[in-house]
């Protein structure tokens, strides 16, 4: 892929960087379906579990948590905190994001519009700007790229995002990697995931995309 991409065009300096890859055996167009039409909520592994219940104790020690909603899609990040869709390339890359001060034990979100979220700069926040794409791979594959960027808006956040994001970058990658198996999967085998409910439904959907 050689065209600037549109994540790129969005936040072209990000203090950190993590990207994912996976080879899908469906078309490009089945495969940008399936992560179009994610449910987060349907990415479940032990660890993640784990880290998303400590993620989200904080909250629920104050007594401030939320009850998770049936579903958690792209198209419904408007009703999540500080979520949005920032822009999108039909079928070749969807952009969404969220402005926050992510590295506190209960996250502060900040409502911005798409208009404004690329060039937004005030001071004491960062911004999260992660993707999906899709590029053909040969005949009958797709390589499916999840890719995650965070810029903060002044040193002093800057300095306590980096603390933060030293001790959270195992689970982000893991989360990652989890999330591009499950659109792997519904494009490989057709149909999205039902999502299911268990003891981790108090930990805040937000947590499931990003750090």
């Amino acid at each position: 892929m050689t065209e600037r991409m549109l994540i790129e065009s969005v936040m072209p300096r990000a203090d950190a960087l993590i990207a994912v890859h996976t080879m899908v055996a469906a078309q490009p167009a089945a495969t940008y379906r399936a992560a179009r039409d994610l449910d987060f909520l349907t990415v479940r592994t032990p660890l993640l579990t784990a880290a998303m219940w400590v993620r989200g104790l904080p909250e629920r020690l104050g007594g401030n948590s939320a009850a998770p909603p049936a579903r958690l899609q792209l198209d419904d990040m408007a009703a999540m905190p500080g979520w949005l869709l920032v822009g999108e390339q039909p079928g070749a890359e969807i952009v969404f994001g969220a402005v926050g001060r992510f590295w506190r034990p209960v996250i502060d979100w900040l409502q911005v519009g798409p208009d404004e979220f690329a060039e937004f700069d005030e001071p004491g926040w960062g911004k999260i700007a992660a993707n999906f794409s899709v590029s053909p791979y040969g005949e009958q594959h797709t390589l499916l790229s999840y890719q995650c960027r965070t810029v903060t808006t002044d040193p002093e956040s800057r300095r306590r995002f980096r603390r933060y994001w030293w001790l959270i970058r195992p689970f982000v990658a893991h989360i990652m990697r989890a999330t591009v198996a499950t659109i792997k999967a519904d494009a490989e085998f057709g149909g999205s995931r039902a999502a299911t409910t268990s003891a981790d439904n108090t930990v805040t959907p937000a947590d499931r995309i990003t750090p």
